[in-house]
């Protein structure tokens, strides 16, 4: 049998290849020569070839055949074999594997070995590849360990142990007594592990917090030994006595001082110590500044020390390494909840930060831009937030436009501040703006009575001046619909000249005419001139002449209005000044609060959301509940059917105004319409049924005391406590078939950040038989750019419900 080659000349004969296909022939022709050497069992060169079976593993190709010979290795005599065996076990092995059981008696051997090195490399090992069951066959070994003299030994151990209390969190009972006096040993590597031991224990087992609380005096003394202490070259690093150290102890104060008063007052004097003699000019001080500032922010800390917290931030945000503004942008927008006054003297630095060159930068310093809005600085901070919006990366532009908006209509000093501020934001969004915020800007101008006239010439400015930016053609086309004569009635502002109603017309024209229009925005248009057809009584031929050129259009939407707007100026002529009277504004109070619809005589100009209640996806859900699906009743207009059937067909002129008014007017009313009339509803419980990922669904309950069906109203309420908006919010269930589903619509599909505003929907359950109630959810939404799905079975309703 030729010698086998050493490791050093197949890393030079691997390195030496020129293609991968080179590569790995020679790694095979390898891997055949050390699986024929295991076969004839070669103890003399066993070390050697798994050796090079670990540098082949790490290449990423398959070296599976050589886990027993590790366990050979192990089992030799040779502290060289015993370490490359343990390697090979670290590398090879781990807790899905049954092989890494048979490596329990070869580790608890060598646990008490008399060579220190040996029993470091066993506790390693097992600190690596222990599985639950392993963990409680070795703890009693490992606990002896964290007795020894020998600190090499101990902090092994202790390593090793937070590790198995990881895994087995009911075994940090055995370690608890032992890890008292390991706080007093002086060996700083000794100190670290202890500290890491104590804060996993508390982390899985929070009931053991309180025992730990009453060590806070040592911590507190370990922590002023090593910032009071002179140069150590041992630990020194950068001028700082042992960082690492440091860290971990601030980082267990901070657990123990998160809800406890006593405890937090124990440490403002150490923290403050820590917090104005750490030197920052290195990265090993900016570490240990930023764990005091975490430490201070999550305990119950003096307001003096959050502000000097909040200014070492501020300092950090004039570093010119780009990790360390990072990091402080990051920790301002979780403080700013906690002190806002605090973080406010830092805002032009913050602002400074969204002309960084560093992406991620930008993205953390427009995020706390928005935490920073408030009424007194709203004016400022978003004439900031609008410049940055003209030059932002086209991912932050959808972002930032609902920001803009959301903060506009919550802090506005004046409405037509607010309107001047929306339409800089469309201007400035272009087409990234979506269809909330479009849907909402109507809304904002809807409400604005007094400056109809002023805010339809400024948006028809713009227009003129560019029609590629689709969302802003939707808003201005939907006011000059609606307002279009109040403004061609006179100049409205000083040295701006008198539009005429063919100039309008001729503008709308000009939309439906160009290319880059979009569908939705054509029928945006095609709703406008219906409406300026009452407006303007002088353009209502030239107008019929447009929407007539429309009724063969390709787009489905497109073509069904122009049809039926035909048929009303046909048909029901008489009718439509009434039917096309202007839209009444929408209270903020009322159920279509999130709402917003861009014509009263469009079906769904403004898509709200998408709701499912049947088909596919339902049946999914139900599969999961081992039931079929029941009829689902989606949510239906009401009393319409036959007055659209006569507007499309021109037939039975007798149909009355009303049924017609109903159809042009009463969409949104009907969205509005309780959904239960019957009086005296029991009081139920509120019932949270998700909590995950900040998204936060209640369901708040209402049923009819003398319903014959059994019908249950769940009004369901999405919060969400996040920094960033949740978007495309999409809530879906099913019910076994001896109950009865139906799912209305939502109020929004956007939920706000920082729990600022919420989505209801209301479901109703009928259960005739009076049986539990079961339910399966399904939810989706985005979040930053990631969506996210999740779902899960309700089956601990309110007896009350049944």
């Amino acid at each position: 049998m030729p010698i086998p080659m050493r490791l050093k000349e197949l890393i030079r004969l691997i390195r030496s290849c020129k293609t991968a296909a080179e590569e790995r022939a020679a790694v095979n022709k390898e891997c055949a020569l050390i699986r024929t050497t295991f076969k004839e069992e070669d103890n003399e060169f066993r070390c050697r070839n798994v050796a090079k079976l670990l540098y082949i593993h790490m290449l990423g190709y398959p070296a599976h055949f050589g886990q027993l010979e590790c366990l050979k290795l192990i089992a030799s005599n040779r502290f060289m074999d015993k370490r490359i065996g343990y390697l090979g076990a670290m590398l090879l092995l781990d807790e899905r594997q049954d092989v890494h059981i048979l490596i329990t008696n070869s580790l608890k051997n060598d646990m008490n070995n008399s060579t220190q090195f040996i029993v470091g490399l066993a506790l390693c090992t097992l600190g690596s590849i222990c599985s639950p069951e392993m963990s409680r066959d070795l703890a009693n070994e490992v606990e002896k360990l964290l007795k020894s003299a020998n600190a090499y030994i101990k902090k092994k151990a202790a390593l090793c142990a937070t590790r198995m209390v990881h895994k087995v969190p009911e075994l940090s009972e055995i370690f608890i007594p032992v890890t008292r006096s390991l706080l007093n040993e002086k060996n700083h590597g000794v100190l670290l592990t202890a500290v890491a031991l104590i804060t996993e224990i508390c982390i899985v087992k929070p009931d053991t917090m309180p025992h730990f609380r009453r060590w806070t005096p040592q911590l507190i003394r370990l922590l002023k030994n090593l910032i009071m202490a002179g140069y150590a070259p041992d630990h020194d690093v950068s001028g700082i006595s042992d960082p690492f150290l440091q860290i971990r102890i601030l980082n267990l104060l901070r657990i123990l001082g998160k809800e406890d008063q006593e405890c937090s007052e124990a440490m403002n004097d150490i923290l403050a110590q820590v917090a104005t003699n750490t030197e920052s000019s290195h990265n090993a001080g900016n570490a240990v500044l930023y764990q005091t500032v975490q430490c201070i922010m999550d305990i119950k800390a003096e307001s003096g020390l959050r502000v000097l917290a909040v200014n070492i931030m501020g300092r950090f945000l004039l570093n010119s390494d780009k990790n360390i503004r990072y990091v402080a942008l990051k920790t301002l927008q979780k403080t700013i909840n906690i002190d806002s006054t605090a973080v406010q003297r830092h805002r032009n630095t913050i602002i400074d930060c969204l002309k960084d060159h560093d992406i991620s930068i930008r993205k953390r310093a427009m995020e706390l831009s928005f935490a920073l809005i408030n009424g007194s600085n709203v004016k400022s901070m978003i004439k900031e937030l609008l410049d940055f919006l003209n030059r932002a990366d086209h991912e932050f532009k959808a972002f930032v436009t609902l920001g803009i908006f959301q903060a506009a209509v919550k802090y506005a000093p004046d409405k037509k501040w607010q309107l001047d501020t929306i339409l800089q934001m469309l201007k400035g969004g272009g087409s990234y703006v979506n269809d909330e915020v479009v849907a909402s800007s109507i809304h904002a101008i809807s409400e604005a009575r007094d400056l109809y006239a002023y805010i339809t010439q400024q948006l028809y400015s713009t227009l003129f001046a560019d029609i590629s930016k689709q969302p802003l053609a939707q808003v201005a086309i939907w006011s000059i619909g609606e307002y279009g004569d109040l403004f061609v009635a006179g100049a409205i502002e000083e040295g701006s000249h008198k539009i005429n109603e063919d100039e309008v017309l001729d503008l709308l024209q000009s939309v439906l005419n160009d290319s880059i229009t979009s569908f939705i925005t054509r029928a945006f248009t095609i709703n406008a001139l219906m409406k300026l057809s009452t407006r303007f009584p002088k353009s209502a031929s030239r107008i019929k002449e447009i929407v007539a050129r429309y009724a063969n259009s390709v787009d489905l939407e497109v073509q069904q209005r122009s049809v039926e707007y035909l048929a009303l100026f046909k048909n029901y002529d008489s009718l439509r000044p009434g039917l096309l009277e202007r839209m009444p504004c929408i209270n903020r109070g009322d159920k279509a609060e999130a709402t917003v619809t861009a014509d009263a005589t469009s079906s769904d100009a403004i898509p709200i959301a998408t709701v499912s209640t049947g088909g596919g996806q339902a049946s999914d859900l139900l599969d999961l509940l081992g039931d079929s699906l029941p009829p689902t009743q989606p949510l239906q207009p009401q009393n319409n059917n036959t007055a659209t059937s006569d507007i499309l067909s021109g037939n039975n002129p007798s149909v009355g105004g009303n049924a017609l008014l109903d159809l042009l007017t009463s969409s949104e009313d009907s969205l509005m319409q309780p959904i239960s009339t019957n009086p005296a509803p029991p009081k139920i419980a509120p019932l949270n049924v998700y909590d995950k990922h900040g998204l936060r669904i209640d369901f708040n309950f209402e049923k009819a005391s003398n319903d014959a069906n059994n019908v249950v109203q769940m009004i369901l309420n999405a919060t969400n406590s996040t920094s960033f908006p949740f978007t495309d919010f999409v809530f879906q269930a099913a019910v076994p078939r001896s109950f009865q589903l139906q799912i209305l619509a939502p109020s929004g599909a956007v939920i706000p950040a920082n729990n600022s505003g919420s989505i209801t929907q209301v479901l109703k359950v009928s259960n005739p038989n009076k049986q539990n109630i079961r339910m399966r959810i399904k939810i989706s939404f985005n979040v930053n750019g990631n969506t996210i799905q999740d779902q899960g079975e309700i089956n601990n309703f309110p007896a009350e419900c049944n």
